[in-house]
């Protein structure tokens, strides 16, 4: 194991581990460990494990040169991200204790544990520590969650706002957001985007692995639209779904996405999306160069998110795929600014823009996904956004 002196030490808390296998935050930490420069800091990374797996696992592995603690879920349903974080956050504030580390960085990814995190704070400053937080994206908005529910992750992002020593906003929107709603606490704030793989897929047009995944879905290079997310309400399926299906296009919708059934059934019930050929629900893709190949030959992307901060699954269309139709909120402005064309959620807005789009010649489409690269490149590259969390980080 790594010997611990003389270096500025960072435990982050909140992803569910590393190597990455889930969503957004686990890639952050796996990109910024990866991407590490400067061997002066030392990471510690929090990470979820099954609790009939904890027994039989290394509790302290290394990856990229972090140092990663298995930390057992408890099986309590939603509350065990709760338990989880303050379980992390316990274990790390002992070791940082323990090891007497000067000056501790603790970086805790999500507002899930506002209501307890006072008495945390104080021994984090007991210990010449600081507390730095980042928001996500408005989580209390998300539909998935009941009333007393979201009542709860909002009264948890008011106290994770109050006693951060810095919040790390990833979209500027949700800087200016969490500077307004709470004044009065005078937050301190900096912004520091996601970031996005910029390299081009390996995979070739003949690969097998996409021709096959192209029969399979009855799909062709450059005749499908795409969207990938997850399948929850706030990522406006249904409208996109809508006007597709009231669009001219002659080309499918193929849709990348972890259905679960009770959405589907409701979207079907609602939209008839069965009874139009065009659409096209294709499952999941876990092969991360064939889903890079899928994107680069898509005619166009969707992208219908209005909750939350820099969206990773927007920064991989915007650096790959050449035309780019983003639902007209702040934050996907903010990111795409004009390497994208926008719709709003007015009946026939996205159709007309889909009809639109299509008598475009291939010029025009190829000179708004140029500025759309040279955006992710210039500004959301793991390169660039690696340099200035390390700048951060050393202070």
């Amino acid at each position: 194991m790594k010997k611990i002196d003389g270096k500025k030490h960072v435990f982050i808390i909140g992803c569910k581990g590393i190597p990455a296998q889930y969503g957004g935050y686990e890639t952050f930490v796996d990109k910024l460990t990866f991407n590490q420069k400067d061997k002066n800091i030392q990471y510690h990374v929090a990470c979820a494990v099954e609790k009939e797996e904890y027994g039989t696992c290394d509790k302290i592995y290394e990856y990229n040169g972090a140092l990663c603690y298995n930390i057992p879920w408890d099986n309590i349903g939603s509350a065990k991200a709760i338990t989880y974080d303050i379980k992390a956050l316990k274990l790390f504030i002992a070791y940082a204790r323990k090891n007497n580390i000067k000056n501790p960085i603790f970086y805790i990814l999500a507002c899930r544990i506002g209501p307890f995190i006072g008495k945390y704070k104080n021994q984090i400053k007991k210990l010449g520590g600081v507390l730095y937080v980042n928001p996500d994206g408005h989580e209390w908005k998300r539909a998935k969650w009941s009333a007393p529910v979201r009542k709860y992750w909002k009264i948890s992002e008011r106290l994770m706002v109050k006693h951060a020593d810095l919040l790390v906003c990833d979209s500027k929107n949700i800087e200016k957001y969490i500077k307004r709603e709470y004044s009065r606490y005078n937050p301190k704030t900096t912004f520091i985007a996601y970031g996005a793989d910029i390299k081009k897929s390996g995979l070739s047009d003949d690969d097998s692995r996409l021709t096959d995944w192209y029969a399979q879905k009855n799909l062709k290079k450059g005749e499908y639209y795409l969207v990938v997310g997850r399948f929850v309400p706030e990522n406006n399926y249904e409208t996109m779904i809508r006007e597709f299906m009231r669009s001219d296009t002659k080309k499918r919708f193929a849709l990348i996405t972890n259905v679960s059934d009770d959405f589907y059934e409701e979207l079907k019930k609602r939209t008839h999306f069965d009874s139009d050929e065009r659409i096209c629900f294709a499952g999941t893709v876990y092969d991360q160069e064939l889903l890079k190949k899928i994107r680069e030959n898509a005619f166009a992307y969707f992208h219908g998110h209005e909750v939350g901060g820099t969206n990773p699954s927007l920064l991989e269309a915007l650096g790959s795929t050449r035309l780019n139709l983003l639902l007209n909120v702040g934050f996907n402005k903010e990111v795409a600014e004009d390497g994208a064309l926008y719709w709003d959620k007015t009946p026939g807005s996205l159709a007309r823009l889909i009809d639109e789009s299509e008598r475009m010649d291939a010029a025009s489409i190829e000179a708004i996904g140029q500025k759309a690269r040279k955006r992710i490149s210039d500004y959301y590259s793991w390169d660039y956004i690696v340099d200035v969390y390390e700048k951060l980080f050393r202070g």
